[in-house]
């Protein structure tokens, strides 16, 4: 018989990628600054690969709310929200969330995969979901969690989901699975186009508002609010560990619908409740959302700054309005070459290599926040240039 440890080996670039000292990942942080930098091997960087969008992680506000949740109710819940770990502070935020996104109700999960691995409750073996090229990894496990059909389409291209859409099943039901603002090249989802093509073919349209809830629309509600489609979203995902500063999750849509979902999803029913630290700063976050919206403003205006730098020097950064700027490298070894001569450099980023991206498409995922200042973005262009010449990205 065979061994199934025998199959557990690295990728074959792994080995010369650690012999070179250009391993990019579990590089632990010793202290996180106020100033969005952090203290990694003893050395400061400005730190540009987080998803602290309004840098609230480090608020004082948050840590506050934090540690009285913890004085009153402890570190943990010890138990899942069906059996004994529901908490009224759960049931205040998601009441707050439900309409801050204009829905009927919401439900509180303990991470954001969790939330959308919820969504496995909704469909079965003869259903199919059609979900953009692009989706999260917690998408895709989701739909095989549900053995449902799964057919991705190309990132945002609407002639060929359309197409997919007349080939489903009529004897079984289909649902479009898409993100609002993609992790990776950080580009928005064409979401009049495919809500559209959802009200024409009658199909539920799912909406994972991860990274732009809190971010964008002139409220920080996220891509459906952007667009004024708030209305044709049927149920949103969201995290709290982007734009919330903490950890957790929470699906928004239809109240009957979540208590549903309460019921039937694997992920809500068995896994022990958010914590109370999280769930106060998560509310905490919410207030600021709601009321300092120059956060958000902050962080984009330096996406772009930092954006028109890095593509003036040479490199490929796509069309992202966001505040993810993807730096295309193509070659695995190179880009976490790039990556070393950047941490050397002073500026501690993100590689993004297979399977997070398709083979030869490797690339470094900057991203902004509203605690960069512009001498820091100044620090990491000139970080950017340096690095991409020694190498010969770059002019």
């Amino acid at each position: 018989m065979l061994d199934v440890f025998d199959r557990c080996r690295l990728h074959d670039d792994v080995q010369p990628v650690t012999e070179m000292g250009a391993y990019p990942y579990y590089h632990p942080a010793e202290e996180r600054l106020a100033d969005g930098r952090v203290r990694v091997h003893g050395r400061v960087l400005v730190s540009v690969g987080s998803n602290d969008y309004l840098g609230l992680s480090a608020d004082p506000r948050l840590k506050d709310a934090a540690c009285r949740a913890v004085r009153s109710l402890g570190t943990g819940t010890s138990g899942s929200r069906m059996a004994n770990g529901s908490l009224t502070l759960h049931e205040t935020l998601e009441g707050r969330l439900a309409t801050f996104l204009g829905q009927e109700s919401a439900m509180v999960t303990p991470t954001g995969f969790l939330a959308n691995l919820v969504l496995s409750a909704l469909v079965g073996p003869r259903d199919t979901v059609l979900a953009d090229q692009l989706i999260h990894a917690s998408l895709i496990d989701a739909v095989r969690l549900a053995r449902a059909r799964l057919r991705r389409y190309r990132h945002n291209d609407l002639d060929r989901l359309e197409h997919l859409l007349r080939e489903c099943d009529p004897a079984g039901g289909a649902l479009i699975l898409t993100e609002g603002m993609f992790s990776t090249t950080g580009t928005l989802c064409d979401l009049p186009g495919t809500a559209a093509l959802a009200r024409r073919h009658g199909v539920r349209l799912i909406l994972d508002g991860a990274h732009d809830i809190g971010l964008i629309g002139p409220g920080g509600r996220g891509a459906a609010e952007h667009y004024g489609l708030g209305s044709a979203v049927d149920l949103h995902t969201l995290a709290f560990s982007k734009c919330f500063g903490t950890t957790g999750g929470a699906v928004a849509g239809p109240e009957q619908i979540i208590l549903y979902l309460r019921h039937q999803a694997r992920s809500m029913v068995y896994s022990a409740a958010l914590s109370p630290a999280s769930t106060a700063a998560a509310l905490a976050a919410l207030d600021i959302i709601e009321h300092e919206p120059e956060r958000r403003h902050r962080a984009l205006a330096a996406a772009a700054r930092l954006r028109a730098d890095l593509t003036g020097l040479g490199y490929e950064t796509g069309d992202s309005p966001t505040t993810i700027i993807p730096v295309h490298v193509g070659d695995l070894v190179l880009c976490c070459r790039l990556w070393r001569e950047l941490f050397d450099e002073g500026v501690f980023t993100t590689a993004m290599v297979p399977p997070a991206v398709p083979d030869g498409q490797a690339l470094i995922r900057v991203s902004t926040t509203a605690l960069h200042t512009d001498p820091q973005l100044d620090q990491v262009a000139a970080a950017f240039a340096a690095a991409g010449r020694r190498l010969g990205l770059i002019p």
